[in-house]
This record gives C-alpha cells, sequence and structure tokens, in this order.
C-alpha cells in the first residue's frame, strides 16, 4: 500500500507530462512555417506599440478546443455513469450503503423526529469556541445537544465549553489527533442513535449561516436515501490581500458546487452531517473493505480525515449532497506560511488517500481531477516560460489582439465567479496578476506534495492556533 502512494504523484505527473508533450507536439507539426510579424502602432501619439493582427492556425485552435471538449464531455459522462451505478446498485457486499438498498431496509419504519447531536473538535481552540457556539445557539432549528471534543489542550477551551453549558469530553491518551479524538467519542455516541439522530462534526473555528440546520433536517425528512450533508465555505473577514485570496477561492469552489446543484466533492470538515447508519457501516467494514483500523469511523492514519471519509462513503455507494443553503464560515490562513502547510497538508492527504483506495468507479472522478490539476500546473508553468522567452528573443515587446481578447474573456470569468464577494474581491480579480501569482503558489504547492509522496518524505502536519489575549473572552 505504501509503495502505490509512493507511485501515485510520479503516475498523475507523467500521465499529464505525456499528454502535454503529444499536444504541443502536434502544435508544433502544423506550425513549422510560422514567421512573425510586426507592425508599428501609437495611442494618442503618446504611446508606441508593436502589433500582430494575424490571427492563429486554425487547426491548432480546433485541436485545443477539441480536447477540451471531449476532455469535459468525458469527465461528466463518467461521473454520470457511476453515480446512476451507485443508485442503482442491489448488491449489499459491494455498496450497502446504495440508494435502493437503504429504502428497501427502511420502507414502512419510522426511525422517530429528526435530531442533531454536534461534535465539535478542538485543539487549543480558546479564541474561536465562543463564536462557534454562538452560531449553533443562532440556528433557527438548534442541536439538540453539542459536545465539545477537547483534545489534549492546554488553553481555556475546556473552560469556555462548560461555561456555554454545553458537554465537554476530553481524549484520553489519543496521539491521533482530530480523527483519534472524534473515534473516541463516536464509539459512546453512535451506537445509541437511530437513523434519524444526526451526528454533525463541526470545526471549532467555523459559524453557521443561521438556517444551515433547518435546511439538513429537512433535506434528511425527504430523503430516507441520504447518507450525508456538507457544507458550503466561505472564509471568515480579515487578512489582507492573503485572506482575499482565499475568499476568492472559496467563493469560486462554492459556485462550482452550487452549479453541479449539490453534488459533493469532499464533505468539509468544516461542517458535515451523517446518518448513523453510515457511521457504522463505515466503522463495521474497517480493515476489510475499507482501509483504516477496525471499529473507528474515521482512519487515523489519514493525513486529510475529511476526504478520506468522503471516499469510504461513496465506495458503499452512500448518497451525500451540498445544499447550497447550507454555508458556513470558516477560517483563513493569515500568513503565507501557514496556508503553505495548510495546502500542502490537504494535497499530500488527497494523494495518499487516492493511493490506499487505488483505482475504483468511486474514485475515478478524483483520479481524472488530479491529473486535470496536475495537466494544468504544467500547462501554467509553460505559459510563463514561453512569456519570458518572448522577452528575451523579441527587441519589442509584441500584442496579440487576438490572445488580448482571450485574456479579456479570462478577466471577465474571473470577475464573475467572485461577485457575490463584493468589491474587495472583484478588485482583486479585475487586477488579474496578483490572483496569476497566487495560481502559482498554489502550484508550487502542488508539485511539493506529488515530489513528497512519490520520494516517500515523511508527512508532517501544520496547524494555526491565533493568539489569546484573554482566553475567556468572548471573540468580537
Amino acid at each position: 500500500m505504501h509503495r502505490l502512494q509512493r507511485a501515485v504523484g510520479l503516475c498523475i505527473l507523467g500521465v499529464s507530462m505525456l499528454t502535454a508533450a503529444a499536444i504541443w507536439f502536434g502544435i508544433a507539426e502544423n506550425n513549422q512555417n510560422l514567421v512573425t510579424t510586426a507592425r508599428d502602432g501609437s495611442a494618442f501619439g503618446l504611446w508606441h506599440f508593436f502589433y500582430n493582427t494575424d490571427p492563429p492556425n486554425a487547426r491548432i485552435i480546433a485541436i485545443a478546443l477539441l480536447f477540451a471538449m471531449c476532455f469535459a464531455s468525458g469527465v461528466a459522462s463518467l461521473e454520470h455513469w457511476i453515480l446512476t451505478r451507485s443508485r442503482r446498485s442491489h448488491d449489499p457486499q459491494v455498496m450497502p450503503l446504495a440508494p435502493k438498498l437503504v429504502m428497501a431496509a427502511t420502507r414502512g419504519q419510522f426511525a422517530g423526529p429528526i435530531t442533531v447531536t454536534v461534535l465539535i473538535p478542538a485543539h487549543n481552540e480558546a479564541a474561536r469556541l465562543s463564536a462557534t457556539l454562538t452560531s449553533l445557539a443562532g440556528q433557527s432549528a438548534p442541536p439538540d445537544r453539542i459536545i465539545v471534543v477537547a483534545d489534549n489542550c492546554t488553553d481555556a477551551t475546556v473552560d469556555i465549553g462548560r461555561a456555554a453549558g454545553v458537554e465537554v469530553v476530553e481524549s484520553v491518551g489519543n496521539r491521533d489527533k482530530k480523527a483519534g479524538a472524534l473515534n473516541q467519542v463516536l464509539k459512546q455516541v453512535v451506537p445509541e442513535q437511530s437513523d434519524n439522530d444526526l451526528v454533525m462534526i463541526m470545526d471549532a473555528d467555523t459559524t453557521l449561516d443561521e438556517g444551515f440546520l433547518e435546511v439538513a433536517r429537512r433535506r434528511f425528512t425527504d430523503d430516507r436515501a441520504l447518507m450525508a450533508v456538507g457544507g458550503l465555505f466561505y472564509g471568515e473577514d480579515g487578512g489582507g490581500v492573503i485572506g482575499q485570496f482565499q475568499r476568492n477561492e472559496y467563493l469560486r469552489y462554492s459556485r462550482d458546487l452550487r452549479r453541479r446543484r449539490g453534488k459533493v466533492f469532499v464533505l468539509t470538515g468544516t461542517a458535515s452531517l451523517f446518518r448513523p447508519r453510515a457511521l457504522r457501516t463505515v466503522a463495521e467494514l474497517r480493515g476489510k473493505t475499507l482501509p483504516g483500523p477496525p471499529g473507528e469511523v474515521y482512519d487515523t492514519f489519514a493525513l486529510t480525515e475529511d476526504n478520506e471519509l468522503t471516499l469510504a462513503l461513496k465506495s458503499l455507494g452512500g448518497l451525500m449532497i451540498s445544499p447550497s443553503e447550507c454555508t458556513v464560515v470558516t477560517e483563513v490562513m493569515p500568513t503565507w506560511r501557514t496556508l503553505w502547510n495548510q495546502r500542502l497538508r490537504w494535497q499530500r492527504g488527497a494523494l495518499e488517500n487516492l493511493g490506499t483506495y487505488g483505482l475504483t468507479f468511486p474514485t475515478l472522478r478524483y483520479w481524472t481531477q488530479q491529473l486535470g490539476i496536475s495537466y494544468g500546473v504544467i500547462a501554467f508553468a509553460a505559459y510563463f516560460l514561453l512569456m519570458v522567452a518572448m522577452v528575451i528573443t523579441f527587441n519589442n515587446w509584441i500584442w496579440y489582439p487576438f490572445w488580448l481578447s482571450v485574456g479579456g474573456l479570462f478577466v471577465m470569468e474571473r470577475l464573475v465567479t467572485v461577485w457575490r464577494g463584493g468589491w474587495r474581491a472583484r478588485v482583486l480579480a479585475a487586477s488579474l496578476f496578483p490572483e496569476l501569482a497566487y495560481a502559482m503558489f498554489l502550484n508550487a504547492v502542488y508539485v511539493r506534495g506529488v515530489l513528497d509522496i512519490a520520494f516517500g518524505k515523511r508527512a508532517q502536519w501544520g496547524g494555526h492556533n491565533p493568539p489569546v489575549d484573554d482566553p475567556l473572552a468572548v471573540p468580537s
């Protein structure tokens, strides 16, 4: 298994490089006699420049468009086929959480009214826990039970939870961080629950929008086969420019999920709800058809436990959604160093999870996504290298109206996709180059993650806990 995980990074990067090389070869073969001729131009007699109005080779444009359309339609068709296959499965040995099987098993049964038990894993979260608990108390349909899972805390996290009147359970001898602490409490909570007694896992640095739980309860009430509901997350205010980069990124991610009508990529750890049936099934199959220690809900060996649990549920045929009304506000990383550590853990964890599960029908979408990211990294780097080569090769900068118009469409897309974020998000998106630099930063994280896993470097956890002047004070 470890050898397979190490091969994932090189496999994805190698396939992407071969694809890029094939496209490059196809373009080069049809572009050998291209001669660049520049014309003189001026604007209002003040700015003199060179430009070229020759359009690109039509064959090259056709190849690029055909490749993009085939890739997009192929991924969409593949995902639709996999989802349909999972929903129609009748095999309890392969997909015991498939909707048809769950509906048949629960037909004519009433498991009682929907209840919600919230588990909040917290390691030294004194600065943010009060705001999280306040958002739960302010829900239009408040939870029935709240448990703060205090894991090896050395600050006032435990005191704040008890002062707020919620249950506090301290982990015992836990060395497996968030996943280990949650496993200890889930072993106590889940066995006593019926199918309608939902479990919500919520980060201690997250606040829910007022109607989150009301919408989630309604979704579970309307669909007995639904196994999990995830949230759409947005970045908190503050953090300067680096905070705005992350808010824009999260806005685009949430927009993509809304356009997918809630089809889940990952059940985010910021806030997700689960049926006990789903959690019990995962725990029962750990060490058998699923990776991880037997009897545990979370795989304590996974670097990104939320992504791994998503793959586990999908592998079992579980139905899950992220409704557009279920939104949360989560922490943004305040420095480049903490952002690097966070994203490296996410990327490294995603690759390791794919290596653990291998190439299966439920993971095909994720393999394709990683290939797309890898190809994008190569294409983006090639673009900047070609820009540098152009500056070095030509004595003067040459403007191409065709590519300027394509760039204009790109800027418009960046602007439209963050429009809901307000004027700061729009200004940053319209300026283009800062976001391109941020994209290069994320690409560097991706490459580092691929190299680390390929060469077997030991994974490190990165984290951020904000300073607390007065641990008992309620954050504003």
